[in-house]
């Protein structure tokens, strides 16, 4: 469901079949889950608790739902079939918010909570943002009682906010929701171990993540030993694979193998690929996910790949263009595409046709300065990494010789942009 579509009501999806890309069925949804916000915001939609035929229960992410439709949801990926385990953070709506007991704000009047309805929102997010409720006596969320009903926006009642029924670390996670991945890592950075836990273990996979990435590393190493194997190796998946593997680099070997083998086997075999260069190295700092295309493929093709909101800046900056296979190691290397000539050219033009293939490419075993280099001559924001048969290997990113460039200590300094403040201090 686009933006702006129909929204839709919670007691609509009770039951409703969920197909993977193939139009297999593998479950049926039997709840949603999702996270309070501080005050009156609406509760951002984590993902919808799926039932599957040998009765399992497992958590999909929203992030993985291609559609949902008239009695069916449309998932795509791999799924993860690890049991669900509802976290400090997150609520059951059909558990736990339906049928609850709630004030209207403007009259103070307590009312039913009968159904709740979900939208979309830009880059794949989903909130809950209004309430289906009836006055007068309790009855059962899909039982007819009398009363008078009514349907109000999320912010028009009171009851359900974590400022009225939260503590701990779910007040600090709804305080800092907002901030950066960079800027919550500095404020876990500075809590106490016992504090910096508890906020992890209430994050979800991906900002947890996204987070660790921006950690250093003994913070890295500390919340990732505090977590469930089952759940670090998830989180190890959701990280992009270069820190993913720096981190990994730095656990014991025993630990190290035993993270792999809970790991997706692709995912391992990217982290293994990655172990095996040396740290500062071109091997070892590229990722092993760019924008991969074949030559026949057009410039519509490339944009919709790069309008991708989880690529970061600077893997949509460019695409690689290559023979099969598409996935990294690739088949040879033909060149580079850059995003201001995809803007320039007529969707239907070829992406084979204008190629870069003016810049060499770098050498997966490139020293740091070498690659720091590159980046500093060419005015790039990232760069391919070919080996010696010609196929790609990944990509190293201008962020990622950063972090090997700055002194250890760089992320104990604040950077502070104050408003109303230009660069020049006027």
């Amino acid at each position: 469901m686009a933006a702006g579509a129909p929204r839709i009501f919670v007691s609509h999806l009770s039951g409703v079949a969920v197909f993977d890309p193939n139009g297999d069925q593998v479950g049926r949804v039997r709840d949603l889950v999702v996270m309070l916000r501080v005050g009156r915001k609406p509760p951002r939609v984590l993902g919808l608790v799926v039932e599957l035929a040998t009765r399992r229960r497992i958590f999909l992410p929203m992030t993985r739902i291609t559609g949902i439709q008239a009695g069916q949801v449309l998932a795509t990926g791999v799924l993860n079939v690890r049991r669900f385990e509802q976290r400090p953070t997150e609520r059951l709506v059909f558990g736990e918010l339906l049928d609850r007991r709630v004030t209207l704000a403007g009259t103070g009047e307590e009312v039913t909570v009968l159904d709740l309805s979900v939208r979309q929102l830009p880059r794949r997010d989903w909130e809950i943002d209004r309430v289906f409720v009836r006055k007068g006596r309790r009855g059962g969320a899909f039982r007819r009682a009398k009363g008078e009903t009514l349907t109000v926006e999320w912010s028009d009642v009171t009851g359900f906010s974590l400022e009225e029924h939260g503590q701990g670390a779910e007040n600090l996670l709804a305080t800092f929701e907002q901030l950066r991945p960079a800027d919550l890592a500095n404020v876990l950075h500075h809590l106490s171990a016992k504090r910096r836990a508890e906020v992890a273990a209430a994050l979800d996979d991906e900002r947890l993540a996204d987070v660790l990435e921006e950690l250093p590393e003994d913070d890295q190493i500390e919340i990732l030993g505090k977590l469930a194997e089952e759940r670090a190796a998830d989180v190890l998946e959701a990280m992009d694979p270069d820190d993913a593997a720096d981190l990994l680099g730095e656990l014991p070997e025993e630990d190290k193998e035993r993270l792999l083998s809970l790991m997706q086997p692709s995912d391992a075999a990217d982290m293994r690929r990655l172990m095996a260069y040396e740290e500062h190295t071109a091997g070892g700092l590229m990722t092993t996910e760019p924008v991969v295309l074949r030559p026949d493929a057009t410039v519509a093709d490339a944009l919709a790949r790069v309008r991708n909101p989880d690529l970061s800046p600077a893997l949509a900056a460019q695409v690689y263009v290559c023979r099969p296979p598409d996935e990294t190691p690739t088949g040879k290397y033909l060149g580079t595409v850059h995003f201001q000539r995809l803007l320039r050219d007529p969707p239907y033009t070829l992406v084979g046709s204008i190629i870069d293939d003016d810049l060499r490419p770098l050498e997966p075993d490139a020293a740091l300065p070498v690659v720091a280099g590159f980046f500093a001559t060419y005015d790039m924001v990232a760069a391919p990494v070919v080996d010696e048969a010609g196929s790609l290997l990944g990509v190293v990113t201008v962020d990622d010789v950063l972090d090997h460039l700055l002194p250890e200590d760089w992320r104990e300094t604040e950077y502070h942009l104050e408003e109303g403040v230009g660069a020049d201090g006027a």
